[in-house]
């Protein structure tokens, strides 16, 4: 069985795990995962060409694991896929533009509300807050986004003062946040849509020597590690490792004739310093379940 595995892009660490995953998954299940990323990260023209060059492969595969880089720009080569007559598993974004054999992700509205309401609270209520978002055309930003912006509404004494995109890219996140510091002397906190951005924001906080509390989504090993060394609050565990294991699992069994999830929702899980500890391992060595450890 060959499964043709489609990530966003080579920059962000949570892809990297989720291409991990699914090669865990691949080894436990006795399938075979080849890897499609773009060059240039989450470029929808890029991801099209690419599921034309696994569609024209002398052997093609027998099923696709699709993470798409756009809510609808690469629709039509999707549509390929279908019209091609091999099945597709989606994670970490849904795939409205064809039927999916299953959809493994986490609700990216619920996970900002938590993520958000963790930071408040550290707040007290009380506070100016900058908000850095990822691509404004990113299914995961729109909707974290909406996470943020509906968890301030239930605290009167929160201030969203700004809000950047930082593009889920730690350099631009860095330049961004440095410019914003620059013209904003005063801030409470940063509330950001994913931790690769949050050690950019981090970065830039230490270049002038400010230090307000920060988190982020994903989890990384990264912010992991910052969380144990009391410089960044918390982040919110997206396990994209888990989703792309589960993912590929599922494309495996549905090959092999057996039923599996239509819709996989992995729960929100907060994590600070009292239980980062649980996290604080390379991507290789941390847990991942089966369909059958989820039940």
């Amino acid at each position: 069985m060959l499964a043709a595995v489609f990530t966003k892009n080579l920059t962000n660490p949570a892809y990297g795990a989720a291409r991990l995953g699914a090669e865990r998954a691949a080894a436990l299940f006795g399938a075979e995962v080849l890897h499609f990323v773009p060059k240039k990260g989450d470029d929808p023209d890029e991801q099209s060409a690419l599921i034309d060059l696994a569609l024209a492969m002398p052997k093609r595969p027998d099923i696709f694991i699709f993470s798409p880089v756009h809510v609808s720009l690469v629709d039509a080569a999707i549509r390929r896929i279908a019209v091609a007559c091999i099945p597709l598993v989606g994670f970490v974004n849904p795939i409205a533009a064809v039927p999916n054999v299953s959809y493994v992700g986490s609700d990216d509205y619920q996970l900002a509300q938590s993520i958000a309401d963790y930071l408040f609270q550290h707040l007290r209520g009380q506070g100016r807050v900058l908000v850095v978002t990822g691509h404004e055309h990113s299914f995961t930003s729109k909707a974290r986004l909406r996470g943020f912006r509906a968890a301030a509404q239930r605290y009167p004494g929160i201030r969203i003062e700004g809000v950047i995109a930082g593009d889920y890219e730690q350099g631009l996140a860095r330049e961004r946040t440095a410019s914003w510091l620059s013209e904003h002397p005063h801030l409470d906190a940063c509330l950001v849509a994913n931790d690769i951005m949050a050690i950019g924001v981090l970065e830039a906080l230490d270049a002038v020597d400010r230090h307000v509390p920060v988190v982020g989504i994903n989890a990384i090993p990264q912010a992991i590690h910052a969380i144990a060394a009391g410089h960044m609050l918390a982040t919110a565990d997206f396990n994209a490792m888990q989703m792309a294991h589960l993912a590929t699992e599922c494309a495996v069994r549905h090959l092999r004739g057996e039923a599996v999830p239509a819709v996989i929702d992995l729960p929100v899980q907060i994590v600070d310093r009292s239980n980062c500890d649980a996290w604080d391992r390379p991507y290789a060595q941390r847990p991942v379940m089966t369909l059958a450890q989820l039940k």
